[in-house]
């Protein structure tokens, strides 16, 4: 069995075992779609925020090869009231919290391992010069820590000015490629429209280059992109608007290099109606040309959409896999994932029967995908309002995080075991 903690430890975009199996699944497939609910799993909280170790985590975790997991959240730490990064591990059945690092800004996006093991991030803001965020890295001390709680070590790597650099990172992960170049999209700045960017940092030695290699100009290519960018195999970069293109809800869009830059082509421009709208959460490529993805508005229930984009020829097919009921920007916000048997997970933010956002599941069954929901959040003790996409281990136990809510409506991460 691929193990999807190996994988996570050094993949920044959320990966997943038996790609071969998904892939044949999805061209195999014709798609209708199912309904279900399965509440057999045992959903459990395994940490509540209380705010003095933060608040609104909402962002999803990263494993190391050990096993631990890696969190930010967006603020709540006394003193600061800033966002912080934080790693829990389990000892003897239980989970263990510490935080890593109070930073001087909010966090809104997952924290990655990149060069040289180290976890890299964003801020999308910061009040000591750079309002539009920052890029930075984290690392254990050199010398051992002796201390219940062993505080990370801070790397400041580049502070975004909001003009032609971009400003403010949102929810999308960074990216890095083989040789070591991080990539990553900044919602604002690029044109006078601020309608953003798709960047690149080189780094040589300690000291990092940042350059915009895409500006969005809203019309027809979109613009405020959250989610971050992911490589195909000839090299082209890959991403989605919130908004602009040809209806103002969004695009998929794609970077191929040439000549020493980058020529970007529009792939599909969301409508906002049946095949949905506002896509927050980027892409996942499956291995063999396919990508899925959602949006958190439209669909034919009114509650976001999960689609499959598929080459046809010289241009693209998207095909909608299932539309949530619920209301404009209650749907998925995150990425989707993959278990070893080619079912595909995630979250809705606000849908759900509690209308609190729920964990959901989609099988391949009879020519189609067969919908359950793992878990409808309450707005208790559980939490509310699930941004982030979720993990999954090699057991397919899944992790994640609810962005408020928990026992003092600081947010919760959870655990959802088969």
């Amino acid at each position: 069995m691929v193990n999807l903690k190996d994988l996570r430890s050094f993949t920044p975009r959320f990966s997943f075992g038996a790609i071969t199996a998904v892939s044949a699944l999805a061209m195999a497939l014709v798609l209708t779609v199912a309904t279900g609910v399965a509440h057999a799993q045992n959903f459990q909280v395994i940490h509540t925020f209380v705010g003095p170790d933060g608040a609104q985590p909402n962002a999803g975790l990263t494993f190391d090869r050990g096993g631990k997991l890696y969190g930010t959240v967006r603020t709540g730490h006394s003193g600061s009231n800033w966002g912080g990064a934080y790693q829990m591990r389990l000892h003897n059945g239980s989970w263990i919290f510490n935080t890593l690092y109070i930073f001087d800004g909010t966090l809104e996006n997952r924290v990655v391992f990149g060069p040289q093991g180290l976890l890299y991030g964003a801020s999308p803001n910061n009040l000591t010069g750079f309002p539009y965020g920052y890029l930075f890295s984290i690392r254990p001390a050199i010398n051992a820590c002796t201390t219940a709680l062993c505080t990370w070590n801070f790397t400041w790597i580049y502070g975004f000015t909001g003009s032609a650099d971009g400003g403010t990172v949102r929810y999308g992960d960074l990216m890095f490629d083989q040789a070591g170049n991080m990539y990553g999209t900044a919602s604002l700045g690029g044109n006078g429209n601020s309608d953003g960017v798709v960047f690149k940092a080189v780094g040589s030695g300690s000291n990092w280059t940042e350059s915009a290699i895409y500006t969005f100009a809203g019309s027809p290519d979109g613009s405020h992109p959250f989610a971050g960018v992911v490589f195909d195999s000839t090299g082209a970069l890959w991403g989605t608007t919130t908004a602009g293109g040809s209806s103002g809800n969004g695009t998929i869009y794609k970077l191929t290099p040439s000549g020493g830059g980058w020529t970007e082509q529009v792939i599909y421009n969301f409508s906002g109606a049946a095949d949905g709208g506002y896509p927050v959460g980027g892409l996942v490529p499956d291995g063999m040309g396919n990508f899925y993805g959602t949006t958190a508005s439209g669909g034919t229930n009114g509650g976001g959409t999960v689609y499959e984009l598929t080459p046809n020829g010289s241009s693209w097919n998207l095909t909608t896999l299932y539309s949530f009921t619920g209301t404009a920007q209650c749907g998925p916000w995150g990425y989707v994932s993959f278990d070893t048997s080619g079912n595909m997970y995630g979250t809705t933010q606000c849908d759900g029967a509690n209308n609190q956002g729920s964990v959901f599941k989609l099988t391949p069954s009879g020519g189609g995908w067969t919908y359950s929901s793992l878990h409808d959040f309450t707005g208790g003790d559980d939490g509310r309002l699930p941004i982030g996409s979720v993990l999954l281990d090699s057991s397919n136990d899944i992790y994640g995080t609810a962005s408020v809510g928990g026992q003092h409506n600081a947010g919760t991460v959870w655990e959802i075991t088969p």
